[in-house]
């Protein structure tokens, strides 16, 4: 891969601040366009007064929303990343080993959520089971391989075949769920705590609060939450809206690949980098029904978060420790 003639790959925290900047936002500014498609799409299966009944109305209605945010969010992601570098013929850059596979989690888990959109967009619109769950797939994979088009293009990143199997695991985990169970009782789920190591690379991890929560994977967590309710039948006593949460992040990250020890000139500490692993529960706002159609939309869409509650983590550091409040 041919990088920009003001960057050499001999140069450590250069080579991650570009191969950063092609992982960091692309999922998060996906996800946000999926967002306002799901909560709109939402709203509008809880009160079908706001079109028609028709199928041909509800369709309009959903390409309009979709159209809408695709052009919008991949105009807006080309502006803000793209545009200022120079492009060249489309090529591959194999990120796999950076950030302890962190940011192929949130591709994941970015195509998990863009599929379920597209779902409900397609089953509101009047389409079978099975042509819903391959319009949803279909969607979610066309936002994200867009940017991946937009990375192959651009002469200072490059297209990652790490990002498109992440992105397809994502689909498939919800897929094989709506296909088999017609429902989803695994779901993917985020949070978000600021770390120290941000403050060693603000340019690389962020330098305020709502850059930290997409640039640092520190201070992400990424959570499957299974909700034991669903796997039985008949008697069960335990509560539909109740999950049991598995977490994953990555510590001590202050690049890419590796830890510089100076960073412009100056040195900074030497941490530990390490997976973590989490147990905790969580609740699944989409099985709280309430009387309100607006309340029931909201919990729907902030049902992409986790919900905060004691924790137990395991790393290679610390070992087991339990967290009165884990988010």
């Amino acid at each position: 891969m041919k990088l920009p003639s003001q960057l050499t790959r001999m140069s450590i925290s250069s080579k991650l601040k570009v191969s950063y900047k092609s992982i960091q936002l692309k999922h998060p500014i996906a996800l946000f366009c999926a967002w306002i498609i799901l909560s709109l799409s939402s709203f509008s299966q809880e009160n079908s007064k706001l079109c028609s009944d028709s199928c041909k109305s509800r369709k309009l209605i959903s390409i309009g929303l979709t159209s809408v945010a695709y052009t919008g969010g991949m105009a807006a992601l080309y502006q803000l990343w793209y545009a200022d570098y120079p492009t060249s013929s489309f090529h591959f850059f194999n990120d796999n080993d950076e950030w302890l596979q962190m940011d192929k989690v949130g591709h994941s888990y970015s195509a998990f959520h863009l599929a379920e959109t597209g779902y409900l967009a397609a089953k509101y619109s009047c389409f079978n089971e099975s042509q819903s769950i391959w319009i949803g797939g279909g969607a979610g994979l066309l936002f994200l391989t867009t940017v991946e088009i937009f990375d192959g293009f651009s002469d200072g990143w490059g297209a990652s075949w790490g990002d498109v199997g992440a992105n397809t695991m994502g689909y498939l985990l919800f897929s094989t769920q709506q296909h088999f169970w017609n429902e989803q009782r695994i779901r993917m789920k985020f949070s978000y705590f600021p770390s120290k190591y941000a403050q060693y690379r603000p340019d690389l991890l962020g330098n305020s609060f709502g850059s930290r929560m997409f640039k640092d994977y520190n201070a992400q967590t990424y959570w499957l939450s299974v909700s034991p309710a669903s796997f039985f039948e008949g008697k069960n006593k335990w509560p539909e809206w109740l999950a049991i949460s598995l977490g994953y992040s990555g510590d001590g990250m202050t690049g890419g690949s590796n830890n510089p020890e100076y960073v412009d000139g100056k040195p900074i500490p030497s941490f530990t980098r390490q997976r973590q692993y989490y147990l905790s529960l969580d609740l699944n706002l989409a099985a709280i029904h309430t009387r309100s159609k607006v309340l029931n939309t909201v919990l729907h869409a902030v049902n992409l978060v986790k919900t905060p509650f004691p924790a137990a983590s395991l790393n290679k550091t610390d070992g087991f420790k339990f967290h009165a409040l884990y988010f």
